[in-house]
This record gives C-alpha cells, sequence and structure tokens, in this order.
C-alpha cells in the first residue's frame, strides 16, 4: 500500500458512519501512511485470532473477564512498561508483531474483537491514557488495555484522574470518567498522541502527516487543518501552509484569528 492509497482509505472512512466504521483497516492505513509499502498481514492475523478467542470465550466467561484472558492472556497484548516512548508501541503493525504498545493501540485490538465477538465496548478518552468500557450484566466496568486488561475499579480511577488534574467535582463523576468514544475518537486520539511526539523531536514531516490524518478521519473539523498549517510553517511550505489555513476557515475556524494568520504568511510569502 502506498501513502496515497493509506490517504485513499481514510478519506472513504472519513464520510463513513459511526456504526460503519472501518477501524482495523483504518489503523493499518495510519500506520502504513506512516511508513508505506508494508505487510499489514500480522495486524489482520492478529484481529482474526483475537475475535476467534474471544468468541469461544465469552461463550462461557463474562464480557469482562472473556476480553481480558482472550487478548491479555491467550494472545501476551499488554503496554510496553521498558521502551514506553519507542515509536513502535504507537504503530499498530509493529505492535501487532511484538505484541506489546501504548494503550491507545492497544485497544483497538480490544474493539475489533469486541465487535466481532457481539460484546458492547468502547474506548474511553482518560486523562493520560485510553480505557475500555465494557458493559456486563452488572452495568459498565472499566479495562485498563495497558496493564494486561485488568479491572479498574472506580476509586482507582477517582485518584487517576486526580493525579492527572482534574477537580474533585470531576473526578467524582463516573459517568463523566467512564464516558465513552467512538471508534473514530479513539483513533484520532492515536494521532494526536503521533503529532505530540512528532512536535517534540521536531520532526515536522511526521506532524504533518499525523495531523493531516486526523483532517481525513474526521472532515468537518477545522482544527487539524490549524496543526497541519502549522507543521508546513515549519517547515518552510509557506504555500502549503496557507492553503490549510484557508480550508481550516472555511470548516469554521473565526475567521480573526485565521485572517491573522494568513496575513502573516501571506507577507513572508511575498
Amino acid at each position: 500500500m502506498t501513502r496515497e492509497e493509506a490517504e485513499a482509505i481514510l478519506t472513504q472512512a472519513g464520510q463513513a458512519d459511526e456504526a460503519a466504521f472501518p477501524l482495523l483497516e483504518c489503523a493499518i492505513a495510519c500506520a502504513i501512511h506512516d511508513y508505506p509499502f508494508r505487510d499489514p498481514a500480522p495486524v489482520r492475523i492478529l484481529a482474526d485470532h483475537a475475535a476467534q478467542r474471544l468468541k469461544e470465550r465469552a461463550a462461557n466467561e463474562g464480557p469482562d473477564d472473556a476480553l481480558t484472558e482472550a487478548l491479555a492472556g491467550d494472545l501476551r497484548l499488554n503496554g510496553d512498561l521498558i521502551n514506553y516512548d519507542h515509536p513502535a508501541n504507537t504503530d499498530v503493525i509493529d505492535v501487532a508483531e511484538r505484541r506489546r504498545g501504548l494503550s491507545a493501540v492497544l485497544v483497538i485490538f480490544y474493539l475489533d474483537a469486541a465487535r466481532r465477538a457481539g460484546l458492547t465496548a468502547a474506548a474511553v478518552d482518560f486523562p493520560g491514557h485510553v480505557l475500555l468500557r465494557v458493559e456486563t450484566p452488572e452495568g459498565p466496568v472499566a479495562l485498563d488495555p495497558f496493564s494486561q486488561g485488568r479491572l479498574v475499579l472506580p476509586s482507582e480511577l477517582t485518584r487517576r484522574a486526580l493525579l492527572a488534574g482534574l477537580t474533585p467535582h470531576v473526578a467524582d463523576r463516573l459517568d463523566l470518567l467512564m464516558a465513552p468514544v467512538s471508534e473514530r475518537q479513539a483513533l484520532i486520539r492515536l494521532q494526536n498522541v503521533l503529532f505530540t511526539r512528532a512536535l517534540q523531536v521536531q520532526d515536522y514531516e511526521g506532524a504533518e502527516r499525523s495531523a493531516l490524518r486526523r483532517a481525513l478521519l474526521d472532515p468537518e473539523d477545522h482544527r487539524p487543518w490549524l496543526d497541519v498549517a502549522a507543521a508546513r510553517e515549519r517547515q518552510g511550505a509557506l504555500t502549503g501552509a496557507v492553503q490549510a489555513l484557508s480550508r481550516a476557515r472555511s470548516l469554521g475556524e473565526p475567521a480573526e484569528a485565521c485572517d491573522a494568520r494568513l496575513d502573516r504568511m501571506r507577507m513572508r510569502l511575498n
């Protein structure tokens, strides 16, 4: 798959309804968009094994136990504590081969398996960490894909929220702490992680690519185009930066702020 083919997949997915969003194929396309011409077979093979094992376990176990045992136990998917900042931890192809990664990637396999096994699960955009919300007969519970899929008790959710800087008023609201997000937003969260990491190492081309993927996945959001513009400006690609700002303005970026940036860049072009 080429970078252009990956962009075509993401563009098409951007128009899809949430119920039909092709999470796994989009995750593969995002990885190949960064590093083209790689074999995505390990991702699909692992996903197939995860769905099969989960179906077998869900026949005799509760949804949360089945997910934990199938993905973390049987398939050994877990967080990478030793090399947390390694780039491979944010790449779905590398994660499928290593069985180690960040929760923002691991949750993709949990979500895909749950959907295919007929279980109800969703990502939770928890501060600093993606969790998995699983619907059980006793009510929703939170699992941590990074920590062997273990159950996260409400008291720990509150503690984590306070450590992340949330106010006690918010940290005590389990309905807020466990609010589900769509599969599309879960994948966009991963692109945000990649964007931030790219900026930290001054990889502005990588930052541009991750921002562009967000724009393709959610074509009605103007904010990714602001990040595309910023990354292009850092590369000296001012014409492309102006085009991205113009796109942001057309999608709803406040005119006054956007026009000021456009004027500044146009002056540099002249």
